[in-house]
């Protein structure tokens, strides 16, 4: 990558950490902040059996963390040129387009990122806030099932296709919701 780059190892579920880290950089504007963390679990749960701890720690590391990071890191972000800030969500996150059903712990732990993420940048106006979904892509998060595998993109087209929208994003479209290709998506 071009540019100043320095690599910080954080376990975003510990608070005191994340607290840490932004002590040490206090004087250090972030253009673009991008809250990546995520976990998939429970993909074979129903309505009838899942396991609560699993939907907890789903919630904890998507939805609760990345609200963490952005209250810790937002004067960071305020002080830079771009002042954006990134939640790496997911079309199942979607409540409009859920039409398949399932997913209930990763569907509702993305859907709730997405209502704290806009509440954020409602909070935050002096921020571009926005939560990008990166399609389905081949991470680990997929590995293991060989049809969605098979139907996935490479990660290269994911992330170059995100790195264009955050580029582009304006004021305007501060707690908007949008596909790696830039198509804005329903909430």
């Amino acid at each position: 990558l071009a540019g100043r780059v320095s690599v910080h190892a954080l376990d975003v579920t510990d608070r005191d950490a994340l607290g840490a880290l932004a002590r040490e950089l206090a004087r250090t504007p972030i253009d673009v902040a991008i809250a990546n963390a995520g976990i998939l679990a429970g993909r074979t749960m129903t309505a009838d059996s899942f396991d609560e701890a699993a939907w907890a720690a789903l919630f904890r590391v998507n939805t609760m963390a990345p609200l963490a990071f952005a209250a810790a890191f937002a004067p960071h972000v305020a002080a830079s040129g771009e002042r954006k800030m990134i939640a790496i969500s997911s079309w199942v996150g979607s409540i409009t387009q859920n039409l398949q059903g399932g997913h209930y712990l990763y569907r509702s732990s993305k859907a709730a990122l997405n209502s704290v993420w806009r509440a954020f940048a409602v909070d935050h106006p002096e921020l571009i806030v926005a939560a990008l979904s990166p399609g389905r892509t081949q991470t680990d998060m997929i590995r293991d099932d060989m049809e969605r595998w098979a139907g996935a993109q490479a990660p290269a087209t994911s992330v170059g296709g995100m790195r264009k929208v955050i580029a582009g994003l304006a004021q305007a479209d501060t707690g908007g919701f949008f596909h790696f290709d830039g198509t804005r998506l329903a909430f």
